[in-house]
Protein backbone atom coordinates (compact mmCIF):
# COMPACT_ATOMS: atom_id res chain seq x y z
CA UNK A 1 0.00 0.00 0.00
CA UNK A 2 2.69 2.46 0.89
CA UNK A 3 4.60 1.65 -2.38
CA UNK A 4 1.16 2.35 -4.32
CA UNK A 5 0.69 5.54 -2.08
CA UNK A 6 4.93 6.99 -3.19
CA UNK A 7 3.89 5.82 -6.73
CA UNK A 8 0.40 8.21 -6.97
CA UNK A 9 2.57 10.83 -5.66
CA UNK A 10 5.31 10.78 -7.84
CA UNK A 11 2.95 10.17 -10.75
CA UNK A 12 0.96 13.47 -9.52
CA UNK A 13 4.47 15.40 -9.16
CA UNK A 14 5.81 14.79 -12.69
CA UNK A 15 2.54 15.84 -13.84
CA UNK A 16 2.84 18.78 -11.93
CA UNK A 17 6.46 19.03 -13.20
CA UNK A 18 5.30 18.78 -16.61
CA UNK A 19 2.14 20.63 -17.04
CA UNK A 20 4.49 23.55 -15.90
CA UNK A 21 6.82 23.31 -18.79
CA UNK A 22 3.70 23.48 -20.76
CA UNK A 23 2.56 26.25 -19.12
CA UNK A 24 5.82 27.92 -19.53
CA UNK A 25 5.61 27.78 -23.47
CA UNK A 26 2.09 28.15 -23.83
CA UNK A 27 3.17 31.66 -22.29
CA UNK A 28 5.91 32.21 -25.11
CA UNK A 29 4.04 31.28 -28.03
CA UNK A 30 1.04 33.48 -26.98
CA UNK A 31 2.47 36.97 -26.17
CA UNK A 32 0.05 39.76 -24.70
CA UNK A 33 -1.52 42.34 -27.02
CA UNK A 34 0.08 45.50 -27.44
CA UNK A 35 -2.47 48.53 -29.11
CA UNK A 36 -1.33 51.49 -28.88
CA UNK A 37 -3.08 55.29 -29.38
CA UNK A 38 -0.47 56.88 -31.46
CA UNK A 39 -1.05 57.00 -35.42
CA UNK A 40 0.67 58.15 -38.20
CA UNK A 41 -1.66 61.12 -38.65
CA UNK A 42 0.18 62.53 -35.38
CA UNK A 43 3.06 63.24 -37.52
CA UNK A 44 0.92 64.78 -40.22
CA UNK A 45 1.06 62.07 -42.46
CA UNK A 46 -1.69 60.46 -44.55
CA UNK A 47 -2.70 57.02 -44.14
CA UNK A 48 -4.82 53.94 -44.99
CA UNK A 49 -5.63 50.89 -42.71
CA UNK A 50 -5.02 47.36 -44.25
CA UNK A 51 -5.56 44.04 -44.13
CA UNK A 52 -4.32 41.40 -46.04
CA UNK A 53 -4.48 37.50 -45.62
CA UNK A 54 -1.68 35.13 -45.16
CA UNK A 55 -0.59 31.74 -46.60
CA UNK A 56 -2.41 30.24 -43.28
CA UNK A 57 -5.62 32.14 -43.84
CA UNK A 58 -4.83 34.70 -40.90
CA UNK A 59 -5.76 38.13 -41.57
CA UNK A 60 -3.07 40.65 -40.92
CA UNK A 61 -3.52 44.42 -40.45
CA UNK A 62 -1.58 47.53 -40.42
CA UNK A 63 -1.09 50.74 -42.02
CA UNK A 64 -0.13 52.12 -45.07
CA UNK A 65 1.26 55.52 -45.94
CA UNK A 66 1.43 56.35 -49.71
CA UNK A 67 3.91 59.31 -50.80
CA UNK A 68 2.83 57.59 -54.30
CA UNK A 69 6.58 56.83 -54.36
CA UNK A 70 8.30 53.71 -56.57
CA UNK A 71 10.12 52.96 -53.50
CA UNK A 72 9.07 51.37 -50.17
CA UNK A 73 10.04 50.24 -46.60
CA UNK A 74 8.52 48.10 -44.48
CA UNK A 75 8.78 48.26 -40.90
CA UNK A 76 8.69 44.91 -38.53
CA UNK A 77 8.32 44.95 -35.04
CA UNK A 78 9.75 42.36 -32.39
CA UNK A 79 8.16 39.53 -30.19
CA UNK A 80 5.39 41.01 -27.29
CA UNK A 81 5.49 44.66 -28.99
CA UNK A 82 3.09 45.71 -32.20
CA UNK A 83 3.30 48.43 -34.81
CA UNK A 84 2.67 51.21 -31.87
CA UNK A 85 6.08 50.39 -29.91
CA UNK A 86 8.94 52.95 -29.61
CA UNK A 87 10.83 52.01 -31.79
CA UNK A 88 8.23 51.75 -34.58
CA UNK A 89 7.08 55.20 -33.57
CA UNK A 90 10.35 56.80 -33.81
CA UNK A 91 11.28 55.54 -37.52
CA UNK A 92 7.75 56.87 -38.90
CA UNK A 93 9.20 60.05 -37.38
CA UNK A 94 13.11 59.57 -38.71
CA UNK A 95 11.07 58.93 -42.04
CA UNK A 96 8.27 61.03 -41.80
CA UNK A 97 9.49 63.48 -44.46
CA UNK A 98 11.80 61.29 -46.89
CA UNK A 99 10.46 60.18 -50.11
CA UNK A 100 9.24 56.73 -49.44
CA UNK A 101 6.18 54.53 -48.73
CA UNK A 102 6.09 53.26 -45.44
CA UNK A 103 4.20 49.98 -44.32
CA UNK A 104 3.55 49.18 -40.74
CA UNK A 105 1.67 46.21 -39.72
CA UNK A 106 1.76 44.00 -37.02
CA UNK A 107 2.23 39.59 -37.24
CA UNK A 108 0.22 37.27 -35.75
CA UNK A 109 -0.92 36.73 -32.69
CA UNK A 110 0.47 40.61 -31.90
CA UNK A 111 -1.75 43.91 -32.06
CA UNK A 112 -4.85 43.49 -34.33
CA UNK A 113 -3.53 41.08 -36.44
CA UNK A 114 -4.88 36.87 -35.91
CA UNK A 115 -3.52 34.17 -34.87
CA UNK A 116 -3.48 32.66 -31.63
CA UNK A 117 0.57 31.69 -31.32
CA UNK A 118 3.99 33.48 -32.68
CA UNK A 119 6.01 31.50 -33.99
CA UNK A 120 9.12 33.94 -33.21
CA UNK A 121 10.40 34.40 -36.63
CA UNK A 122 9.29 31.26 -38.30
CA UNK A 123 5.21 31.46 -39.67
CA UNK A 124 5.86 34.93 -39.59
CA UNK A 125 7.60 35.07 -43.24
CA UNK A 126 4.18 34.15 -44.26
CA UNK A 127 2.70 37.70 -42.44
CA UNK A 128 5.55 39.62 -44.19
CA UNK A 129 5.12 38.02 -47.59
CA UNK A 130 1.19 38.44 -47.98
CA UNK A 131 1.85 42.72 -47.61
CA UNK A 132 4.95 42.47 -49.58
CA UNK A 133 2.57 41.16 -52.18
CA UNK A 134 0.26 43.77 -51.79
CA UNK A 135 2.50 46.90 -51.58
CA UNK A 136 5.94 46.31 -52.98
CA UNK A 137 7.09 48.87 -55.33
CA UNK A 138 9.99 49.08 -57.87
CA UNK A 139 12.91 49.20 -54.79
CA UNK A 140 11.70 47.42 -50.95
CA UNK A 141 13.50 47.96 -47.82
CA UNK A 142 12.94 46.38 -44.57
CA UNK A 143 13.29 47.88 -41.40
CA UNK A 144 13.17 45.13 -38.18
CA UNK A 145 13.72 44.97 -35.10
CA UNK A 146 14.59 41.58 -32.42
CA UNK A 147 12.05 38.87 -34.22
CA UNK A 148 11.04 41.47 -36.92
CA UNK A 149 15.15 41.53 -37.72
CA UNK A 150 14.87 37.67 -38.08
CA UNK A 151 12.24 38.52 -40.74
CA UNK A 152 14.49 41.43 -42.19
CA UNK A 153 17.21 39.01 -42.76
CA UNK A 154 15.09 36.22 -44.43
CA UNK A 155 13.29 38.33 -46.58
CA UNK A 156 16.56 39.41 -48.24
CA UNK A 157 16.20 35.91 -50.13
CA UNK A 158 12.72 37.22 -51.56
CA UNK A 159 13.18 38.95 -55.20
CA UNK A 160 11.18 42.03 -54.21
CA UNK A 161 13.09 43.22 -51.40
CA UNK A 162 16.33 45.41 -52.31
CA UNK A 163 17.51 45.55 -48.60
CA UNK A 164 17.00 45.24 -45.01
CA UNK A 165 18.64 46.72 -41.55
CA UNK A 166 18.43 44.26 -38.94
CA UNK A 167 18.10 45.58 -34.91
CA UNK A 168 18.75 43.33 -32.70
CA UNK A 169 18.14 40.38 -34.72
CA UNK A 170 18.48 36.70 -32.66
CA UNK A 171 21.10 34.68 -34.64
CA UNK A 172 21.29 31.92 -32.26
CA UNK A 173 17.78 31.36 -31.35
CA UNK A 174 18.05 28.75 -28.84
CA UNK A 175 20.55 30.41 -26.64
CA UNK A 176 18.41 33.96 -27.10
CA UNK A 177 15.39 31.87 -25.57
CA UNK A 178 16.99 31.10 -22.98
CA UNK A 179 18.33 34.83 -22.27
CA UNK A 180 14.75 35.39 -23.28
CA UNK A 181 13.33 33.14 -20.16
CA UNK A 182 15.40 35.32 -17.84
CA UNK A 183 14.79 39.03 -19.52
CA UNK A 184 10.91 38.29 -19.45
CA UNK A 185 9.77 35.81 -17.20
CA UNK A 186 13.21 35.84 -14.59
CA UNK A 187 12.63 31.86 -14.62
CA UNK A 188 16.12 29.53 -15.09
CA UNK A 189 17.12 29.39 -18.34
CA UNK A 190 17.38 25.66 -18.35
CA UNK A 191 13.83 25.24 -18.23
CA UNK A 192 14.43 26.70 -21.86
CA UNK A 193 14.97 23.08 -23.14
CA UNK A 194 11.75 21.39 -21.32
CA UNK A 195 9.21 23.59 -22.39
CA UNK A 196 10.43 24.08 -26.25
CA UNK A 197 9.22 21.07 -27.17
CA UNK A 198 5.66 22.07 -26.29
CA UNK A 199 6.44 25.29 -27.75
CA UNK A 200 6.80 24.05 -30.86
CA UNK A 201 3.50 21.74 -30.16
CA UNK A 202 1.51 24.39 -29.50
CA UNK A 203 2.54 26.68 -32.59
CA UNK A 204 3.58 24.15 -35.12
CA UNK A 205 6.65 26.31 -35.83
CA UNK A 206 10.37 25.45 -35.92
CA UNK A 207 13.64 27.04 -35.00
CA UNK A 208 15.12 28.69 -37.33
CA UNK A 209 18.61 29.36 -37.66
CA UNK A 210 19.70 32.92 -38.72
CA UNK A 211 23.23 31.81 -38.60
CA UNK A 212 22.95 29.56 -41.68
CA UNK A 213 21.45 32.09 -43.96
CA UNK A 214 24.89 33.74 -43.74
CA UNK A 215 26.20 31.97 -46.76
CA UNK A 216 23.30 32.63 -48.84
CA UNK A 217 22.59 36.27 -48.67
CA UNK A 218 24.47 38.52 -51.15
CA UNK A 219 22.01 41.72 -51.02
CA UNK A 220 23.06 44.93 -48.89
CA UNK A 221 22.82 44.42 -45.16
CA UNK A 222 22.96 46.74 -42.31
CA UNK A 223 23.59 45.13 -38.33
CA UNK A 224 22.31 46.54 -35.66
CA UNK A 225 23.51 45.47 -32.19
CA UNK A 226 23.92 46.85 -28.63
CA UNK A 227 26.41 46.69 -26.40
CA UNK A 228 24.07 45.94 -23.28
CA UNK A 229 21.80 43.72 -25.27
CA UNK A 230 20.59 41.08 -22.78
CA UNK A 231 19.13 38.49 -25.29
CA UNK A 232 21.37 38.75 -27.89
CA UNK A 233 25.20 39.08 -27.61
CA UNK A 234 27.47 41.06 -30.01
CA UNK A 235 29.71 38.11 -30.34
CA UNK A 236 26.57 36.11 -32.36
CA UNK A 237 25.73 39.07 -34.35
CA UNK A 238 29.41 39.61 -35.45
CA UNK A 239 29.92 35.63 -36.22
CA UNK A 240 26.96 36.09 -38.70
CA UNK A 241 28.57 39.31 -40.00
CA UNK A 242 31.98 37.50 -40.32
CA UNK A 243 30.83 34.61 -42.45
CA UNK A 244 28.26 36.70 -44.60
CA UNK A 245 30.89 39.09 -45.71
CA UNK A 246 33.16 36.48 -47.51
CA UNK A 247 29.95 36.61 -49.93
CA UNK A 248 28.45 40.17 -49.24
CA UNK A 249 30.10 42.97 -50.05
CA UNK A 250 27.72 45.29 -48.67
CA UNK A 251 27.12 44.19 -45.08
CA UNK A 252 27.65 46.18 -42.54
CA UNK A 253 27.71 46.35 -38.75
CA UNK A 254 27.09 48.82 -36.34
CA UNK A 255 27.50 48.42 -32.49
CA UNK A 256 25.98 51.16 -30.19
CA UNK A 257 25.96 51.48 -26.29
CA UNK A 258 21.95 50.79 -25.63
CA UNK A 259 20.30 47.16 -24.88
CA UNK A 260 17.92 45.22 -26.74
CA UNK A 261 16.22 47.77 -29.70
CA UNK A 262 17.01 50.44 -27.63
CA UNK A 263 19.65 52.17 -30.22
CA UNK A 264 17.57 54.59 -31.67
CA UNK A 265 17.12 55.96 -28.17
CA UNK A 266 20.89 55.49 -26.81
CA UNK A 267 22.39 57.32 -29.33
CA UNK A 268 19.17 58.78 -31.16
CA UNK A 269 21.43 61.14 -33.55
CA UNK A 270 24.02 58.55 -34.73
CA UNK A 271 21.78 55.71 -35.00
CA UNK A 272 19.53 58.10 -37.07
CA UNK A 273 22.49 58.93 -39.13
CA UNK A 274 23.53 55.66 -40.14
CA UNK A 275 19.95 54.17 -40.98
CA UNK A 276 19.11 57.33 -43.07
CA UNK A 277 22.81 57.43 -44.87
CA UNK A 278 22.06 53.03 -45.80
CA UNK A 279 18.71 53.47 -46.77
CA UNK A 280 19.58 56.52 -49.43
CA UNK A 281 22.64 54.71 -50.48
CA UNK A 282 20.81 51.44 -51.28
CA UNK A 283 17.07 52.06 -51.29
Amino acid sequence: MPLLILSIIIAFLLSLIIAFFAYVAYRMAKPPREIGDWTPQDFGLKYTSFEVENKDGLKIRGWFINKNSNKTIFLLHGYTVSRWTFYIKKMVEFLKDEPYNLVLFDFRAHGESEGNYSTVGDKEIEDFRAVLNKFATEKNCVIGYSMGGIIAIRSLLEDKVSCAIADSPPIMMDRTGKRGLKYFANLPQWIYYFSKPFFYLFTGGKTINVLELAEMINKPLLLIEGEYDPLVKIGEVLEFHKRNSKINRNVSLWINSGAHVRGIVADEDEYRSRVMEFIREHA
